[in-house]
């Protein structure tokens, strides 16, 4: 598998922003530190689309990308990318997070053609309470959802595989999620399989 090209369509403060579009789309959510941005970068092989800050929760908007990608039978196929706000660690009024909240749920029921829903968790912390909230807070919108672990570079090899499979038993998982590094590209294959085949694009 190959990404042609990738590109930046539009932020939207509101659903009602959102690109209209009959491609299938995947939409990124996570913790604000857990990597989101970073990771979306390193899928599509771009440094900067996707903007990385140092400061968490720095991501308030729906950011939308459009990516071509090659599939391994030769088959081009077109998707769209949503990165969602991050939660936890935005330094912001109540009022502005609450706002956010609504905006993610109303995207979650409501964006017609979101096929599927990546879960970030960081590898360092292990799932959270929030993180736990999310995902069963996910479990019944039917969307299909991929856990993805992120930061995995940052436990020696012994640990990785203990670490994901702690992680799937927290979230009720029957299998260890998937490994992801953005800067080694760890988990690159496997997590762009489980995309394409998740989103039915393959």
């Amino acid at each position: 598998m190959k990404v042609i090209g990738s590109e930046f369509v539009i932020s939207a403060s509101e659903l009602s922003g959102a690109p209209p579009t009959e491609e299938a789309e995947v939409a990124f959510l996570g913790r604000s530190n857990v990597g989101k941005s970073s990771m979306i970068n390193a899928l599509l092989r771009r440094r900067n689309l996707a903007r990385v800050s140092n400061t968490p929760g720095r991501t308030r908007l729906l950011n939308f990308f459009d990516v071509q990608v090659e599939t391994d039978a030769g088959r081009r196929r077109l998707l769209s990318i949503c990165d969602l706000p991050g939660y936890g660690y935005a330094k912001a009024p109540r009022e502005e997070t609450a706002r956010w909240k609504k905006m993610i749920e109303r995207y979650l029921h409501e964006r017609p053609n979101l096929r599927l829903a990546i879960a970030l968790i960081d590898a360092r912390s292990g799932p959270t309470d929030l993180d736990r909230e999310l995902y069963s807070w996910l479990a019944p919108m039917g969307r299909p959802v991929i856990l993805v672990v992120t930061k995995i570079d940052k436990l020696s090899k012994s640990q990785r595989l203990p670490a994901l499979q702690a992680i799937g038993r927290a979230l009720g998982e029957v299998g260890p999620p998937l490994a992801f590094s953005s800067q080694t590209g760890e988990g690159w294959d496997e997590v762009w399989a489980a995309l394409l085949s998740g989103a039915k694009l393959e």
